[in-house]
């Protein structure tokens, strides 16, 4: 196989009268069905599976052993010609089937449920931009003023609980 790799997932790259280049070709062609839409059934695995299905994918944990030994963090998938790793990039993202939440690859390690974004739009119209000032909580008032501050002290600490508006 060849040694030479393309820089963000290390694909084998073919060369000038290299012979059975099919070789690097498939082997290529394996990566990116695990990149390409990656899917997982487990997030933060250690241990290989006991019988494995090919295609099936996991993302190694921490302390990996066996087979997985050496690829921590890497997505292992389990091909017909047995596992093949993919080291992840900065941004890399992939589903968990189980969690039906997205884990993204960030700052060296797996983050799961995270979605960042600069807003929310739904149908076309902004629900939830940019986080806003700090409002103060309302005070003064007389009696019947207490029953409408304790409503909007409800309705402030929930806004600040989802982090919409600033503690």
């Amino acid at each position: 196989m060849s040694d030479e790799r393309s820089p963000r997932l290390a694909l084998p790259l073919l060369q000038p009268g290299q012979a059975q280049k099919e070789n690097d070709h498939n082997e290529a062609l394996a990566l990116l069905d695990i990149a390409t839409q990656a899917s997982v059934l487990a997030v933060a695995v250690n241990a290989p599976p006991a019988d494995p299905v090919p295609g099936d994918c996991w993302i190694v944990g921490p302390s990996p052993v066996g087979a997985w030994a050496e690829h921590a963090a890497a997505l292992a998938a389990w091909t017909s010609g047995g596992w093949r790793f993919l080291t992840p990039q900065p941004g890399m993202t992939v589903w968990s089937v189980p969690d039906s939440l997205p884990v993204r690859y960030e700052a060296g390690g797996w983050r799961s449920g995270d979605i960042r974004g600069a807003r929310l739009m739904i149908e076309g119209k902004q629900v939830i931009g940019p986080q806003a000032a700090a409002i103060p909580d309302p005070t003064g008032g007389v009696v019947i003023d207490a029953q409408a501050r304790d409503a909007l002290n409800t309705i402030l600490a929930t806004l600040r609980e989802h982090g919409i508006i600033e503690v």
